[in-house]
């Protein structure tokens, strides 16, 4: 067991503890409560794995006792970077396949940073476990995982913090108080949402052996799997359909998610999209360049576009939102927002939080997001607070199941080249078999969808 007093020592010695207590103690924590021992467990041990891990290591003083990837040179280096972060000092257990690691521990909180394909099986598998989550977004690749983790974490009374933090973003928070909140938009009618970034991974890698370090059959799980033409780490996974839900299920989640939060919406009456592989038609990709998404309410039109060629229609918003309304403009992005008034009036503007004085460790770790870092941290105090105080944290599981679905049937109506109802209540397509039938992919075996028990 760790020493409570040494944690308690060193957590109030580390740059910005104060602050951390003190956001603690606001939402209705005790010190006791708040430094008690937490048994921390992370599937999925690559970059973002380790980041999420980071940051909630720096607000508490948790003891990670287990980590699993299926890449052994990530899981071997991931022990290493946080054995030197544990008060401890310890290397946390290392696992291959994370069902040994559930087993084997009584974690209290799972982190999971996997490709999204496995994001739903491992979800219900650690809450089953008797885990809370931290869980990377999308929460799904279909629309009935979605509902399978909704349906457990409910059953369970597990708190899921979906990595949604946007909702988390000081900049963002301030402008849904001082913009959106105190009526200065007036009457909003029309949303726009895009992502214009160059991320879209393609090539002909040729075929080659899988290496001795690495599961490929483990990583590729429920998913298809593909002759092996390299790692997928680093992002080639997220080219292709088979793992993910593309762009739209990948950034536009995170703006559509953003905008429902800051207009207290819920589930379109309608989805239709259009797109495909229009311009970067060479290589294995198989996920859009191009593709426009509507998401119709009453009174108000919420459409997503996204270019992986060509210039950002606007580069200073190349990934963002804009809000009209009748009485002003609300611009926004990972970056800034920027209120712009119809007619007279003052135009507001905020940048991002930084934290880099407060958390210089963060400066020095290898490919850490700095804007987004503190969002990360609030995130993480927030899901805390939920655990402690039996509450539904920010971006609960249920928001984090209407924005990935909403994307993912936003694909569909793409493939199906037809507009979508979705009833959330009685899991299908208004009038569409066809469409409700692909509400669930089809699991390699012996793999089981969640939804078929």
């Amino acid at each position: 067991m760790i020493d409570h007093n040494l944690n308690r020592r060193k957590f109030i010695q580390g740059t910005g503890a104060l602050l951390t207590l003190s956001a603690l103690q606001a939402k209705g924590l005790t010190f006791d409560n708040a430094l008690k021992n937490m048994r921390v467990g992370l599937i999925g041990a690559g970059w973002y794995g380790k980041s999420d891990l980071f940051r909630l290591m720096q607000i508490r003083p948790v003891d990670v006792v287990a980590i699993c990837d299926v890449d052994k040179k990530h899981l071997e280096e991931a022990g290493q970077l946080i054995s030197k972060r544990q008060v401890s000092g310890k290397i946390p257990q290392l696992y291959t396949d994370y069902r040994k690691m559930l087993a084997d521990h009584q974690l209290d909180l799972v982190l999971i940073a996997t490709p999204d394909h496995w994001h739903a099986r491992q979800a219900i598998d650690a809450m089953r476990a008797g885990a809370h989550l931290y869980l990377q977004k999308p929460v799904s690749v279909d629309v009935l995982e979605g509902e399978a983790i909704l349906s457990q974490a409910r059953k369970l009374n597990k708190k899921v913090q979906v990595g949604t933090q946007r909702r988390s973003t000081a900049h963002l928070i301030d402008a849904k108080h001082r913009i959106i909140d105190q009526g200065l938009l007036g009457k909003i009618s029309h949303v726009e949402m895009c992502c214009y970034y160059h991320m879209r991974q393609n090539g002909n890698p040729p075929l080659q052996p899988v290496p001795e370090h690495f599961d490929y059959d483990m990583w590729t799980g429920p998913a298809p799997l593909r002759p092996y033409d390299g790692l997928p780490h680093g992002g080639w996974w997220r080219t292709f359909m088979e793992y993910g839900n593309g762009i739209t299920g990948d950034m536009g989640m995170h703006m559509f998610d953003t905008v429902r939060w800051l207009l207290g919406l819920k589930w379109p009456k309608k989805i239709s999209a259009t797109g495909g592989i229009y311009v970067q038609k060479g290589g294995k990709s198989t996920i859009a360049d191009t593709q426009t998404a509507l998401f119709e309410y009453d009174g108000l039109n919420c459409v997503w576009q996204h270019r992986t060629w060509g210039n950002a229609a606007d580069p200073e918003y190349p990934w963002a939102f804009i809000i009209y309304g009748d009485k002003g403009t609300l611009k926004g992005s990972v970056m800034k927002y920027e209120f712009i008034p119809v007619g007279k009036g003052d135009a507001i503007k905020r940048d991002v939080v930084y934290e880099k004085e407060k958390f210089p460790m963060d400066v020095e770790e290898p490919r850490i997001e700095l804007h987004t870092a503190p969002a990360t941290r609030q995130h993480m105090l927030n899901l805390l607070s939920a655990i402690e105080n039996d509450d539904l944290p920010v971006a609960d599981i249920e928001e984090g199941y209407i924005s990935t679905a909403c994307c993912i049937l936003a694909n569909l109506s793409m493939e199906l080249d037809r507009p979508l109802q979705y009833d959330p209540h009685k899991k299908i397509c208004v009038d569409d078999p066809e469409a409700t039938k692909r509400l669930r992919r089809p699991y390699r075996a012996p793999w089981q969808h969640p939804a078929q028990h």
